[in-house]
């Protein structure tokens, strides 16, 4: 979409004229609204047509025009928690004439991005991160004697995540530290939990503290006395406010507290944020948001137009995650032990269902995945069959906990790993691209990474009948089956090798070029093979664990031939890495190439296949055949 096309439609005559902070705060007052509005056509119309997260953006609209109109960026340092709701942001730091191009390769990324702009402060493609980062930032700049202000936007799902929590407790009063909490009572899915079931009952005003520094600054002139009468108001008022209001979490910590105001009302917003930049200190600006405000469709459904695809993609009605949270829900309706527990995830890993048919067994633990393992863990060796279901690249935040509450207690813990291996337009921080080099090295824990749905089925239905489970990590991509996969597996000339492991050539008519691959990446094997005259054979792996035994079942296919390796993760720890070392002990009769992401952090620059620029696509298989 030409950003030129979209203004000349939209008439945006304000929003053309600004492509810095500065050019924002020459705008008027009275012009402020029809800016906002300007601002909400371009998101409804970009993110559309475009894909990318719309509610969150349109809620944040008015905020994020306050914010630049009060404080000075790049000078302060904003940070927004989670970072999808940054785009309104960029629109104003000039990325207006690249809004077309957001999340599309070589394009804007759809969260703040340091590399891209000096007005992105720090990068927050997951949750909870930005007051630590934030606090992090106010205190250099103490050491430094800088008067910049740090503003963290913290989205109230993000109080979910403990780390948010372990920040707060860290801030120090005197730090130019400002946390706006945007509170519009969802993450994706609605949020959870004591914090934001209590959030609404916190209320205080910026013309509160306006009068009382007047008093303050009226009673420490009277020598001798005034000090000590402010310290018997202060006390007083303490007091009488506990008695009928009670306590104030964020007060209790240090933090002057403002709020809640509407924050769709750019006036009201502008008052509290320049009331909590008067006063110099760690103070915490609560506003109210609506998520989706001015675009009535998403205002009512919030959760569905969080994350848009774009307008001409396949929309999928059936996906490995609706597939798997149908699964669990089959299998708990007949064991009464199975529970679902997800972080903040309810709808994006397919357990809406369970939850409305075992609500007792479902648990929405908030932006927790540390918590959401260990939780399984006591829930496991308390006799329960729990299923974490995660997307691959929060399970990342978990690692610990796998490995300590989990794996080393042999508990029968099953993680439901969503979105594993490359996802394109939610760039690096949504790559789930190490899951399998992280779960291989942890003993005890088996893996798979079913092809089909119908290998999905099997291989859940087989953990919860296994009489000696172990802990289980079951990974599979987003979207939908692929055909060329689906017919890889059902043709009467595919081999079992070993459970889990199928060839499409037998041992006795071995060809010159063996694919060995799993997952997604598979696809791009077959293709390979169709296109070349080479003699060539896939071996297709769903079991990625106990690769000595793994080996031993494929040496017969495999002894003197070109192998090629594929896959859709990391190289470092990888299964093509490990698996290649071990048939090299055994054999050493193999020319061997490992073709995996290479140690660094997929960033695609270039509008095309996301194989094609990690290296791994059909034509970078085919360079390699003999």
């Amino acid at each position: 979409m030409d950003i030129k096309k979209v203004n000349k439609k939209l008439n945006i005559p304000l929003l053309d004229n600004i492509d810095s902070p500065a050019d924002l705060k020459a705008v008027s007052e009275k012009e402020i609204p029809f800016l906002c509005q300007e601002i909400r056509d371009v998101l409804v119309s970009g993110v559309t047509e475009n894909g990318g997260h719309l509610s969150s953006n349109l809620g944040v609209v008015e905020l994020s025009v306050a914010i630049h109109r009060v404080f000075n960026s790049p000078e302060d340092h904003i940070i927004f928690d989670v970072g999808h709701q940054s785009y309104v942001h960029k629109l104003l730091t000039g990325r207006k004439k690249d809004f077309s191009s957001l999340r599309k390769g070589g394009g804007i990324s759809g969260f703040p991005k340091r590399s891209e702009s000096e007005h992105d402060a720090f990068g927050t493609g997951h949750s909870s991160t930005s007051l630590s980062a934030g606090l992090g930032f106010a205190e250099a700049d103490k050491l430094k004697g800088s008067d910049a202000y740090t503003v963290v936007v913290l989205g109230d799902g993000a109080f979910t995540g403990g780390m948010i929590h372990e920040a707060l407790n860290n801030c120090k009063k005197a730090l130019r530290l400002i946390l706006v909490i945007n509170e519009n009572e969802m993450s994706i899915s609605k949020n959870t939990g004591l914090f934001a079931r209590n959030l609404s009952k916190l209320r205080a005003s910026p013309g509160y503290y306006k009068a009382k520094g007047a008093v303050e600054i009226f009673f420490e002139h009277i020598p001798l006395i005034g000090k000590p009468i402010i310290a018997l108001l202060s006390a007083i008022k303490r007091k009488f406010k506990k008695l009928f209001y009670g306590s104030n979490y964020f007060e209790q910590l240090g933090f002057s507290y403002f709020g809640p105001a509407d924050g769709n009302r750019e006036d009201i917003v502008e008052d509290y944020l320049r009331a909590a930049k008067a006063r110099k200190k760690c103070c915490v600006v609560h506003l109210k948001t609506v998520k989706g405000k001015g675009y009535e469709p998403a205002e009512k459904t919030p959760d569905k137009y969080h994350g848009l695809a774009p307008i001409n993609s396949e929309a999928q009605e059936h996906t490995f995650s609706s597939e798997m949270g149908r699964i669990l829900t089959e299998i708990a309706d007949k064991d009464e032990r199975v529970c679902a527990i997800t972080a903040a995830m309810m709808q994006g890993t397919g357990l809406t269902a369970f939850k409305e048919k075992h609500p007792k067994r479902f648990y929405d633990v908030g932006i927790a995945e540390e918590h959401a393992v260990t939780f399984a863990s006591g829930l496991s060796a308390n006799g329960y069959l729990p299923a974490v279901a995660v997307y691959s690249t929060f399970m990342q935040r978990a690692y610990d906990n796998i490995i300590h509450d989990v794996a080393l207690q042999r508990l029968p813990v099953l993680f439901l790993i969503d979105r594993a291996g490359l996802n394109p337009r939610d760039g690096a921080t949504h790559h789930g691209i190490f899951d399998v080099s992280f779960f291989l090295e942890i003993p005890n824990v088996d893996i798979w990474a079913p092809l089909t749905f119908k290998s999905l089925e099997k291989r859940m239905a087989g953990y919860f009948s296994d009489k000696d489970k172990r802990p289980t990590a079951i990974r599979y991509q987003s979207g939908g089956e692929c055909s060329l996969i689906k017919d890889y597996t059902e043709n009467d000339k595919t081999v079992k090798i070993a459970e889990g492991v199928y060839a499409d050539f037998d041992s006795d008519t071995v060809p010159d070029n063996i694919v060995i691959t799993y997952g997604r990446i598979l696809s791009e094997a077959i293709k390979a093979k169709a296109e070349t005259d080479k003699s060539v054979g896939i071996i297709a792996f769903e079991h990625l664990s106990d690769l000595d035994k793994l080996c031993e079942a494929v040496i017969p296919f495999i002894s003197g031939k070109n192998i090629i390796f594929a896959e859709e993760g990391i190289y470092s720890g990888s299964f093509s890495m490990n698996l290649a070392s071990r048939i090299y002990e055994r054999s050493r009769k193999e020319r061997v190439t490992v073709l995996a992401i290479k140690d660094d952090f997929v960033i695609q620059d270039r509008e095309e296949s996301i194989f094609v620029t990690a290296k791994i696509d059909k034509k970078s298989i085919m360079e390699h055949f003999v």
